[in-house]
């Protein structure tokens, strides 16, 4: 191989590491993470399902009053799956609907899984209710310890999505803090209804 030729196919490696190294930074800067073996995630997306995942489990626990805790966990698991199925069946069909055809399996099963945080931001709480009932709470106190959590998530979810965002100081303390304002919003709905409207 001649030199020129050494210097061609050195400049062609350089030139595609330097694509490759482009492609790596582009993909960090929009959010996206490669689990092992599998496809690529958007961080943002997944961390704003969770986010929406718990402002509507907030808002069932302060809308549903009188139900057992059973019923109140089966009430807001079935309505974030609905939630869940009925977005994503919005999100893929507006996406496709240009090109003519439909989703393939895998861009559905891809779509269900990057925003299944929608559905998972209700485990903590739910738990929490249940724990509390189980020791002895009732019925109501355990909503209660259950929205509290719900509360809590809201403001971390919202910080991490801050700070993911390079938020600082006060832009990262509003951040935060309308999450949680959402939450207690919530608590306050809840408390009107029962002294109230019940």
């Amino acid at each position: 191989m001649t030199e020129l030729e050494r210097g061609g196919t050195a400049a062609d490696d350089g030139g595609s590491a330097a694509a490759d190294g482009a492609a790596a930074a582009a993909a960090a800067d929009s959010g996206a993470t490669e689990e092992p073996g599998g496809p690529v995630y958007d961080v943002g997306r997944r961390r704003a399902a969770g986010i929406y995942g718990a402002i509507v489990t907030a808002a069932i626990f302060a809308a549903t009053t009188g139900l057992t805790t059973a019923a109140l966990v089966v009430a807001v698991v079935v309505t974030l799956v609905v939630y869940w199925l009925a977005e994503e069946y919005a999100v893929l069909l507006g996406e496709q609907i240009e090109d003519g055809r439909l989703p393939s399996p895998a861009r559905i099963g891809h779509a269900l899984a990057e925003t299944w945080p929608m559905v998972t931001a209700s485990f903590l709480p739910l738990a929490a209710a249940v724990v509390a009932r189980l020791a002895g709470a009732t019925t109501l106190t355990a909503a209660n310890i259950g929205l509290a959590v719900v509360v809590l998530l809201l403001g971390l979810h919202s910080w991490a999505a801050a700070r993911a965002a390079r938020l600082t100081g006060w832009r990262l303390a509003g951040a935060t803090a309308t999450a949680v304002g959402l939450g207690v919003v919530m608590v306050m709905l809840k408390n009107l209804v029962l002294l109230h409207l019940h």
